[in-house]
């Protein structure tokens, strides 16, 4: 859960940095670019609390994984989008969609993680 906490206090620090030092700096376009990599941050850093209190609870290794999937899914989904934006580096924009897939990956896996938890108690 603590890997949760510290990237959605990223994601809050690249939305903060976003709003005020980008606005004025990026075209609109790789604004939303940024602005788009900031809201999966949050929601998958939030997805990893999510995951954190399910393997404390549970302890079953399917949540691991979709811990895992979670933390690669914002380095590579975000990740890269950061890249393009703020660097201008676009031939990143290819492991985007390897980030959106690891993230449905992680959902997956919290999904049939709950499932199964349902069906043992």
């Amino acid at each position: 859960m603590g890997v949760g906490a510290t990237l959605a206090m990223l994601a809050v620090a690249a939305g903060a940095f976003g709003s005020h030092l980008l606005k004025a700096r990026l075209s609109a376009d790789m604004l939303a670019v940024f602005e788009v990599a900031v809201r999966y941050h949050m929601y998958h850093a939030l997805a990893l609390i999510l995951t954190g209190g399910a393997l404390a609870r549970y302890g079953a290794s399917l949540f691991r994984k979709a811990a895992w999937f979670f933390v690669l899914g914002i380095l590579l989904f975000s990740g890269s989008l950061y890249a393009m934006s703020l660097l201008d580096i676009r031939w990143l924009g290819i492991l985007t969609p390897v980030g959106g897939a690891l993230f449905l990956m992680g959902w997956l896996f919290l999904a049939i993680g709950f499932f199964r938890a349902d069906r043992a108690a």
